[in-house]
């Protein structure tokens, strides 16, 4: 898995702990941000991002893997 990557997705809110937000991309993968922005923060938003992915990272939510956001738009796909 290369270290950063582009993905298409849908923005999702995972009711876990104290909640976790994540994106699902078109392949079926789920990804975890650790830094997700505001405007993402949308149950069912389709988004383009760049990722980088975390590692030696743990998280308590135990969803999807933990990434980076380094860049995103919200197209009308």
């Amino acid at each position: 898995m290369k270290d950063t990557q582009r993905i298409n997705g849908t923005v999702s809110y995972h009711d876990i702990g104290l909640g976790v937000w994540g994106i699902t991309d078109t392949k079926g993968n789920d990804w975890m941000p650790v830094n997700m922005p505001d405007q993402l923060k949308v149950s069912g938003a389709k988004v383009r991002c760049t990722i980088r992915v975390l590692k030696d990272v743990a998280t308590a939510a135990m969803w999807g893997t933990p990434v980076k956001v380094i860049s995103f738009q919200t197209p009308n796909i």
